[in-house]
């Protein structure tokens, strides 16, 4: 039995992502960062800068798998801003193997030369700013996100608001909810098109045209603030059990 409880504790402490040190040259601005207030859920969507992420990783075990890229677009004032964006590559000790670079299409190359992931993900952080976040099923990029930023800088996200497209889509067209499940298939809904899918930068870029065709549909309803979308995407979540 001790050494069944032996064994049972060094695979954990295996599975514990080591924390590197947040580097000191980094001081000042994450701490600016930090002070931030986050915006306010009360206020109008409209009145609100949104950043729509989404990340490309080495596979989909949210507990082994690293972060190899962050893509973001900002919408402000109800409108996609692609000179707002972001697009970083976190530099890998090993690169991913062959077939996930099949998918994303990061070379081996480009993932060793990558930005120091301290580094990527505080401008990460920078370009947030109190600002709150957007993604198409949430708790993947959020869990690979914090992972990250836990190992990096010892901080999260979690005062920040999410919005999962995930759930607020089929809140608001329940007739597609059975058979609507994936990025893919609400994208051929609203007829949105993506030529490079599986680029971080360009599935943001998706996600905010489809969180823009939803929104219209919130203001049809009398949903104009942050706090009301997200208590649609709750109720939905509620009603599926979820």
């Amino acid at each position: 039995m001790r050494c069944n409880a032996l064994v049972g504790a060094l695979k954990r402490l295996t599975r514990t992502p080591v924390q590197h040190p947040r580097p000191a040259a980094l001081t000042q601005r994450f701490e600016a960062w930090r002070a931030l207030a986050p915006t306010d859920g009360r206020q109008s969507v409209r009145d609100s800068r949104l950043v729509v992420l989404d990340v490309e990783t080495s596979g989909l075990d949210m507990k082994k798998d690293t972060l190899i890229a962050i893509g973001a677009v900002a919408i402000t004032g109800g409108r996609i801003m692609l000179e707002d964006s972001f697009d970083m590559v976190l530099r890998q000790e090993q690169p991913s193997s062959k077939s996930n670079i099949l998918i994303h299409g990061i070379a081996g190359g480009k993932q060793r030369s990558g930005t120091e992931p301290a580094e990527a993900l505080m401008q990460l952080l920078e370009y947030i700013g109190g600002d709150p976040l957007v993604a198409f099923h949430v708790a993947f990029d959020q869990t690979m996100l914090e992972k990250s930023l836990a190992i990096w800088l010892q901080t999260n996200l979690k005062k920040r608001q999410w919005i999962d497209l995930a759930y607020l889509a089929p809140a608001l067209y329940r007739e597609h909810a059975l058979n609507h499940r994936t990025l893919d298939d609400w994208m051929r809904v609203f007829e949105i098109t993506n030529h490079r899918r599986h680029n971080a930068v360009a599935d943001a870029l998706a996600t905010a045209q489809l969180f823009l065709c939803l929104n219209k549909k919130c203001e049809n309803q009398g949903w104009h603030t942050l706090n009301e979308l997200g208590t649609a995407e709750r109720q939905y979540r509620l009603v599926r059990g979820q």
